[in-house]
C-alpha cells in the first residue's frame, strides 16, 4: 500500500491542532497525536523534528488561514470585525492556540514570518486608508488593527466572573458598534 505523505501530514496537523488547543504545548502529548492521526511518533518527528516545530506548523496553518479567509475591508472595519468574530466562532481552536502561544511562549508564533506576512497587507491597507482620510488616524494602523482584532475576542463576562448569556447576533452587533465608536475618535 502506497503512503500519501501529504495526507499523513494533514492528519498529523489536524490531530495536533486538537491536542494543542486542549492541552497547550506543555500538556500536549506526541503519543496522543500519533494515535489520533493514525501515525507513529517516529513519523511525526520525521516531518516536524520537535513538538515545538509541530506547534509552529499548527499555529502558522491556523492563523494564516484565518487571516487569509477574512480579508480586511478598510471601508467597513466594523463589518470586517464582525466577519472575523464569525470566523473565530466557527474555528474556536484558533483563539485557543493563540492563547497557548501567548501563555507558554510569549507570543513567539505571532512573530513568525508567515504570520507577519499575513498581517502586513492589512496594516498597509489601513495605513493607506488613514492617509486618504477614509479611516481615523487617531491610532497608528497596526494599533488600530490590534484593537479591532481584540474586540472580536472579548468574552461577555459578568462582574461575578460568570459568562453573560448573549447570542451570537447580539455579540456580533456589539462588536460592530464598538469598532464604529472607536473610529469616531
Amino acid at each position: 500500500m502506497k503512503r500519501d505523505a501529504q495526507a499523513t501530514r494533514q492528519r498529523i496537523l489536524e490531530a495536533a491542532t486538537a491536542e494543542f488547543a486542549r492541552y497547550g504545548i506543555a500538556g500536549a502529548r506526541i503519543d496522543r497525536i500519533a494515535q489520533a492521526s493514525g501515525s507513529n511518533k517516529a513519523m511525526i518527528y520525521a516531518y516536524y523534528y520537535s513538538k515545538d516545530q509541530l506547534f509552529d506548523a499548527v499555529f502558522d496553518s491556523l492563523i494564516v488561514r484565518n487571516m487569509n479567509d477574512v480579508p480586511v475591508d478598510v471601508h467597513d472595519l466594523a463589518e470586517y470585525a464582525a466577519r472575523l468574530f464569525d470566523q473565530l466562532q466557527k474555528y474556536p481552536e484558533v483563539s485557543r492556540i493563540a492563547a497557548w502561544d501567548s501563555l507558554e511562549r510569549g507570543s513567539v508564533g505571532m512573530k513568525t514570518d508567515a504570520v507577519v506576512e499575513a498581517n502586513r497587507h492589512k496594516v498597509a491597507a489601513i495605513g493607506s486608508a488613514q492617509q486618504a482620510g477614509v479611516l481615523s488616524a487617531t491610532f497608528p494602523a497596526a494599533t488600530l488593527l490590534d484593537l479591532v482584532i481584540a474586540l472580536t475576542q472579548i468574552r461577555p463576562l459578568l462582574m461575578d466572573g460568570s459568562e453573560q448569556d448573549t447570542d451570537h447576533a447580539h455579540r456580533r452587533q456589539a462588536i460592530k458598534d464598538a469598532v464604529n465608536a472607536l473610529l469616531r475618535h
